[in-house]
């Protein structure tokens, strides 16, 4: 595991809405297709290291629950966290609920951390088109309104999912540069901007990711 954490990153969202497949894929390369679903509970922790504009930053990264009932559990872990992953299941428009209450509670406890939309998935709706429950507009409308960038991903097939991370240390290096030297901050969100993609047309695997 990587040392001392430099941005502690947390990931939130609905039960089933695919975080700890997206944490497995980005730090261990991994991901099992046939391993039965592990409610997370509280929250599991990871560590990666990674080089951005010339400096070494280590992501502490929170997994945390997505059931309910952890829910009070989960405020106690993303705090002063410096970014959120709000998570959300393109294929279930009811995850997509779920991320913007999150999205709330971070506005109203934790004003400086920055926030990423991020639906989980792709490979499934690239697939079968009739998958998709939650449209990219709208997603870029509600991103606009939160000034926050958003991707797509797969743990699946690993779409996407290290230019996520990558934006996010970028973002924190910049936006630190900005405070240090008085400059206006211009790293952070951006207005329902997509994240760079890492390859546009992933391997079409079948999945449940």
């Amino acid at each position: 595991m990587a040392g001392k954490v430099d941005l502690k990153v947390v990931l939130l969202g609905k039960e089933y809405g695919g975080k700890t497949s997206l944490v497995e894929r980005y730090i261990h390369g991994k991901f099992n297709s046939n391993a039965p679903y592990q409610s997370t509970i509280g929250a599991a922790f990871g560590a990666k290291k990674v080089s951005v504009q010339g400096e070494s930053v280590t992501l502490g990264i929170w997994d945390t629950a997505g059931s309910e009932r952890y829910e009070s559990m989960s405020r106690i872990y993303y705090r002063g966290a410096k970014a959120a992953i709000v998570c959300f299941d393109l294929t279930d428009s009811a995850s997509f609920d779920r991320a913007k209450f999150w999205v709330n509670e971070l506005k109203q406890t934790e004003e400086e951390c920055v926030v990423y939309l991020c639906g989980t998935k792709y490979d499934l709706v690239e697939e079968n088109k009739k998958l998709r429950k939650i449209d990219s507009a709208t997603i870029k409308d509600y991103g606009d309104e939160i000034q926050a960038k958003y991707a797509e991903t797969s743990a699946k097939t690993g779409y996407n999912i290290e230019s996520l991370f990558l934006n996010i240390a970028d973002d924190f290096i910049q936006n630190s540069r900005s405070k240090a030297s008085n400059r206006p901050d211009t790293g952070a969100g951006g207005t329902g901007t997509a994240l760079r993609l890492e390859n546009p047309t992933p391997k079409r695997d079948k999945c449940s990711c």
